[in-house]
């Protein structure tokens, strides 16, 4: 007994120096990796499970109780996690992996979503390499988020006859992608043909709803996820069919002022019955379509991550919607509070809301939006926990993976460990300890090196 204590002793000192100052990635393949004396945040229900040891083994968690009451191997690694909390890892669902034919940069944005916490993620623009990168993910060659692959977009130039919407489905069904990405400028005539074919062949298509098919085709037609809220305020604004979709303004921003609030049940009773999930990605609104100037956000600090020319472009694109003729601060502002309402209402009415906030865009930072994206829906009115059950327990649901987005014996050992509790704060998501995908544990030392790697600006 007194070997054993001694032993842990000194397995505690090595891996708190380990914790604190190694920079070395950590794969625990054929090794338990052990969280000791944490708080677990399980995702089941709002609750927080006091002083828990959690043993990892081979990308699943494999043993957890109270602590001193759970074995584990003489040569674990053990966290000292006292006073920390461990979460499911997070899905950013409507995330950008490069669509380029180089696949170092894609890398490099998988690192900035695994920094954040994120260990899945849906590319929505897609690649043929991104099917080879999934790929490198999936057998270990390439670190990296869970990563599921939509295909090339589906837009008004790229499919300008049924028969070719068709086509597309198949081959891009036939080459592997998990999903299908809709982009504006499709038609009444052409998006039939996709919804119809994505049916019959099996593949479910996600994203924007093009503004001459609107949001009630695209729930009729079973639109696996809508993404950005896109047509919702077309749907409850009145006469909207009258105007010219540049009147509209992007997401309905230039007449969003004119909402009638009264059409949002049926509205949200319609995305309930057809089971459509809701991806806000409410940071590109509150940030890019918000009434604040880009002085606002010139000095985010997860800036430093882009290219400077990239900045600029995202300047250029804020200094554009403000200056905009149709710009006023009452307009945005309501734009944001109707958005704002519509979140609230899918929440509390049974329509499920996944997490993803599209970066890289204007504005979102990959991996560092996901926090904002947070923070908005708890602005909309969602507790702390039901914000993360958007990103945890909901995902799991879409994805058909039971095993993923709680914290319990036998689920995969996706999970981040954060310094506070998410739970009274949703801040506390951005302090994080340390990142577990699969078998490998990330410590916020090696996260901190890595991260610097990447600095542009």
């Amino acid at each position: 007994m007194q070997t054993r204590r001694v032993y842990l002793f000194i397995s505690l000192l090595l891996v708190s120096c380990s914790v604190v100052f190694g920079q070395e990635l950590i794969s625990n393949r054929g090794r338990d990796i052990v969280f000791l004396s944490v708080n677990v945040i399980p995702m089941d229900q709002e609750r927080v499970l006091d002083s828990q040891t959690v043993v990892v083994r081979d990308g699943k968690i494999t043993h957890m109780g109270k602590a001193g009451q759970v074995k584990y191997s003489k040569d674990a690694l053990v966290i000292n996690a006292t006073g920390k909390y461990l979460t499911p890892g997070w899905a950013e669902i409507h995330a950008h992996v490069p669509p380029i034919d180089d696949i170092d940069p894609m890398k490099e944005v998988l690192t900035l979503y695994l920094a954040n916490g994120i260990t899945t993620i849906r590319g929505m623009l897609g690649h043929p390499r991104h099917l080879e990168l999934r790929s490198k993910i999936n057998s270990g060659e390439i670190l990296g988020p869970h990563f599921y692959a939509t295909g090339p977009s589906f837009n008004g130039q790229t499919v300008k006859t049924p028969e070719r919407g068709a086509e597309m489905v198949r081959e891009q069904k036939a080459a592997g992608y998990d999903f299908l990405k809709l982009h504006p400028g499709l038609t009444k005539e052409t998006f039939p043909a996709i919804a119809k074919t994505a049916k019959e062949v099996g593949i479910p298509f996600v994203g924007h709803v093009s503004f001459n098919v609107g949001v009630w085709r695209a729930i009729d037609a079973q639109c696996s996820s809508i993404d950005h809220l896109d047509g919702f305020i077309e749907a409850i604004v009145p006469r909207s069919d009258t105007l010219a979709e540049p009147e509209t303004g992007l997401f309905g921003a230039w007449i969003a002022y004119r909402a009638n609030e009264a059409q949002i049940p049926k509205l949200v009773s319609g995305l309930r019955e057809k089971r459509i999930r809701v991806v806000p990605t409410q940071a590109l609104a509150e940030r890019w379509l918000s009434p604040q100037p880009w002085s606002a956000f010139a000095s985010a600090p997860e800036f430093i991550y882009m290219k400077p020319q990239e900045i600029q472009g995202w300047k250029r694109a804020k200094d554009s919607y403000n200056t905009n003729s149709s710009f006023t601060k009452e307009r945005a502002e309501k734009l944001i509070q109707i958005r704002r309402k519509l979140i609230y209402e899918c929440q509390k009415n049974g329509v499920d809301l996944l997490l993803g906030s599209d970066a890289p865009q204007v504005l979102n930072v990959p991996g560092f939006s996901i926090h904002h994206e947070m923070k908005y829906m708890v602005d909309a009115g969602l507790t702390p926990y039901e914000t993360l059950r958007t990103g945890t327990v909901n995902v799991a649901s879409y994805l058909n993976k039971p095993n993923s987005g709680t914290v319990k014996v036998g689920n995969v050992s996706d999970l981040v460990l954060l310094n506070g509790n998410p739970l009274k704060d949703i801040n506390q998501t951005r302090a994080i300890e340390g990142v577990m995908i699969g078998a490998n544990w990330l410590s916020k030392a090696y996260i901190q090196k890595e991260l610097k790697k990447l600095e542009k600006n």
